[in-house]
């Protein structure tokens, strides 16, 4: 079966000349899609000229008039872009015509368009933001919410540990994903009265929750999916990206320090290059808006071409291994048991 992936080509800090060429990698990486590029039509067709040989029959393009801009108050978007290449590409995912939407565009709109054009999946209060964080053991730790809802109760943390297992098993391949809540410390006395409560409501479902897990868990890979809310999990994924940037800068600039430290440099560079490829961002881009009728997943603003195919390749797995059937038949289990998981 052929999928096909809908493609706000405007969207981001750098548009088409990121986006196309990207697409067009994509496509010739894998044979069972296709895919509906969204944007100016005649900026489009310029970009595939520039792109080379290109099988244009897994291509389609879809003119839109309109752009979201990166600052745009998510409201205006919703309301005075109709036209836009973002709007489009998620209608796209509405009528069926798309399997999945990609976009590096502006998140608040992406969010709020997304929720009103697919509406939300039946048991889903509110949509989260997932998104895989390298850790030590060489796989990843899906985290939610990163953003989305900052404030929750605690059926919501309940439903964003579904939704993440989900992810983690239509993406990552695990079979029984583990479930940790994020807490300043493992006791089950830690906390406050939402996060004790959310805990009780994990415990008493048939996920397979490992308790409460602190910071350091992320990046260890303590368990499969971390939870919170999105008010903890941006601050957590700001601080860990800007320590990121502050240890390679760091890195930079003991190795500039002197000759001797060039000469070092230049011998570890085989050493260098394995700890940055693993450490590469890029390899990790694409987090998904789950809980709609629909998958939508966001790429960072900033991505290149090679973070925003991995982007694809993320919307791609999301939608050939059936996550919105596996979050529906998550959820239908677990209001079958009421007296177990109540709100």
């Amino acid at each position: 079966m052929t999928l096909r992936i809908a493609i706000d080509c405007m969207g981001g800090d750098h548009g088409l000349p990121v986006t196309v060429p990207a697409a067009l990698a994509f496509l010739k990486a894998t044979p069972d899609v296709s895919l509906i590029l969204v944007g100016d039509s005649a900026a489009l067709e310029s970009s595939l000229r520039a792109g080379g040989m290109v099988d244009r029959s897994r291509i389609e393009i879809r003119h839109a008039a309109e752009v979201v801009a990166m600052d745009e108050p998510p409201a205006s978007a919703l309301r005075g872009k109709r036209q836009s290449s973002m709007r489009l590409a998620i209608e796209a995912v509405k009528s069926g015509d798309a399997q999945a939407c990609v976009s590096a565009g502006n998140t608040g709109a992406l969010m709020a368009i997304s929720r009103f054009v697919l509406r939300m999946l039946e048991g889903i209060d509110r949509p989260a933001i997932a998104a895989p964080l390298p850790n030590q053991r060489g796989g990843v730790t899906t985290m939610l919410d990163l953003g989305a809802n900052v404030d929750c109760e605690p059926q919501h943390y309940l439903q964003f540990a579904i939704m993440g297992a989900a992810l983690a098993t239509a993406i990552e391949g695990k079979a029984l994903p583990t479930i940790g809540l994020l807490n300043i410390g493992e006791e089950v006395i830690k906390g406050n009265d939402t996060v004790k409560q959310a805990a009780e409501l994990l415990r008493a479902s048939s996920l397979d929750f490992r308790g409460n897990v602190e910071g350091n868990d992320i990046f260890e890979g303590t368990t499969d999916v971390v939870v919170c809310d999105g008010f903890v999990g941006n601050v957590a994924l700001k601080t860990s990206e800007g320590l990121a940037r502050m240890i390679g800068g760091f890195i930079r600039e003991e190795y500039g320090r002197s000759l001797l430290s060039r000469v070092a440099g230049l011998v570890s560079l085989p050493v260098l290059g394995r700890l940055r490829r693993r450490l590469d961002h890029r390899r990790y881009n694409g987090a998904s808006l789950v809980g709609l009728r629909g998958i939508v997943i966001k790429s960072h603003g900033s991505a290149d071409a090679l973070a925003f195919e991995q982007a694809l390749r993320r919307a791609h797995e999301a939608a050939r291994n059936r996550l919105l059937e596996r979050i529906a038949d998550a959820m239908t289990r677990l209001s079958a048991e009421p007296a177990k998981v109540g709100s």
